[in-house]
Order: C-alpha cells, then sequence, then structure tokens
C-alpha cells in the first residue's frame, strides 16, 4: 500500500514538474500570425530585440486574412498582426469576439493602380473598377474613389459605405467586389483596381506606380493603421507589453524607412 501511495505522489509530482516546464517555455515563446508583406517581415526584425528580453518569437503566416481572427480567438496564437481597428470592431460584431487593439505600428496608403485603363482622365462611361469584398476597406476604397472625384457617397454612408451607398456615379462605373488578395490579379480584367497597401506589395506594386493614394491626413489613412490585436484578457500581460516595446521602436522605424522609402508603409508611432 505504501509502495502505491509513493508510486502516485512520485507519479503527481512528475507530472507537475513537466506541466511547469511546459508553462514556462510557453511563457517565453510569443507566437503571432501576420500576413506576408510587410507585417511578417516587420516581425522579423524584432526577434533579437525579443531574444535578449528571454522571449522566442514564433511568426505564423497567413496568406489568408480571414482566417487570422478565428485563429487568434481560439488561442492558437498570442496576437495577430495584420488589421486596422475598424476590421477587427467589425469581426468582433459579428462573431461575439472580444479582441482588442493593444497598440499600433503602420499604416499602408490605399491605392488606385490601373488595369485596362491607364490614368483617371482615360477612364470611361460603364468601367469597371475591383475594389475589396470586406465590410471597412471597401468603404475605405470608395472613400478614396470619392476623393478623386468618380463617385458620390451618402453622407451617413461612413465605415460601412458600399456601392449601394453611391448616389452620384456620373461614368456609370461598376464594381467588382473580391477578396483583397485578389485584387492585384485582378488589373488585367479590370480597368482600375482600388488595391490595399500590403496586398499591393505582394503584387509586386509600388506606392509610386498608384494613379492616386490616400492623403496621409485623411480619414482613411488615420482610422486605419494597422494594429496588433489580442484577446481582451491578453491587452497588459508582459507578452503585448514585450511586442509593443519591440514593435514600436527605432529598430523598426529604421527599417520601415530603409525598406519602404517610396512611403507604401509609413510608421505611426
Amino acid at each position: 500500500m505504501k509502495k502505491t501511495v509513493s508510486l502516485l505522489l512520485a507519479g503527481i509530482l512528475s507530472v507537475g514538474l513537466l506541466a511547469g516546464c511546459g508553462g514556462g517555455a510557453d511563457d517565453k515563446t510569443i507566437t503571432v500570425g501576420a500576413t506576408p508583406n510587410p507585417h511578417a517581415e516587420i516581425l522579423e526584425q524584432i526577434k533579437p530585440e525579443l531574444e535578449a528580453k528571454g522571449y522566442t518569437l514564433v511568426v505564423k503566416e497567413f496568406s489568408d486574412y480571414s482566417t487570422l481572427n478565428p485563429a487568434l480567438v481560439s488561442g492558437d496564437m498570442d496576437a495577430n498582426f495584420f488589421q486596422h481597428e475598424p476590421y477587427m470592431k467589425d469581426f468582433n460584431e459579428k462573431n461575439n469576439a472580444d479582441l482588442v487593439a493593444a497598440f499600433g505600428v503602420h499604416y499602408e496608403p490605399m491605392g488606385i493602380y490601373a488595369g485596362k485603363t491607364k490614368s483617371l482622365e482615360e477612364l470611361k462611361d460603364g468601367a469597371t473598377i475591383s475594389i475589396p469584398s470586406d465590410g471597412t476597406n471597401e468603404a475605405r476604397a470608395l472613400w478614396l474613389l470619392e476623393s478623386e472625384g468618380l463617385i458620390k457617397l451618402k453622407e451617413d454612408a461612413g465605415l460601412s459605405a458600399t456601392p449601394i451607398d453611391i448616389v452620384e456615379n456620373p461614368k456609370n462605373l461598376k464594381f467588382s467586389e473580391l477578396g483583397a488578395e485578389q485584387l492585384p490579379r485582378s488589373l488585367q480584367d479590370v480597368d482600375l483596381a482600388v488595391i490595399n497597401g500590403n496586398y499591393a506589395l505582394q503584387g509586386g506594386l509600388k506606392i509610386s506606380d498608384a494613379l492616386a493614394i490616400e492623403d496621409k491626413e485623411s480619414v482613411g489613412a488615420k482610422t486605419y493603421q494597422n494594429i496588433v490585436a489580442v484577446r481582451a484578457e491578453d491587452v497588459d500581460s508582459p507578452k503585448t507589453q514585450a511586442l509593443k516595446e519591440a514593435l514600436q521602436s527605432d529598430t523598426v522605424r529604421k527599417f520601415i524607412e530603409e525598406k519602404y522609402p517610396d512611403g507604401s508603409v509609413v510608421t505611426v508611432f
């Protein structure tokens, strides 16, 4: 009997020690989901700084950004870095989630890029423009088109604007609503495309290629800065604070300025 009890205690102690080791390792591993450019490459720059603080950074790349928030909610990662706050809030509302914006890092100007039509002046009646299909980015694209005088939205359209909120469309423009990642590939089939900054980069486009971009003082530029998102209970965690210090650092600012001298990625800190 005594031998059996001793064996059980030894087993419990062994499991406890293993659990403690596992938890300790997890406490020092920060897993962040991100889209490839520029998010994942920015994260790669902070690995040495985090390592010096005792953390191992694991970057999980996702080509389809619609899967990143569900993965964060499910606990597959500690944070994600790919989105702006309006997109996150829209996801929360539709999925009863509690993700929060921990801090901002940069913004990527959205641009209008030439497809079959090579300039805004050449745009013909009935031309087709591809725009992002997800709610908040679609509104952002329409605001940019409005700023160029191509359409006019109703005054209260706000962040949920879609083509049905267009009240003036003098050129009878048609809109092809696509996943943001598909927009660069759509250029051969449409007259123009309004493309998110990160997907323009992935598609081999430069901000200098754009026919028009968001002004840095525009509502779009100020509203759509890219954030690091975490679960609400983790917003003040040591991991989140370590990420903030590393991502809002001179190292990251210098990297972005040197990597993107054309202004396709702009720091907000």
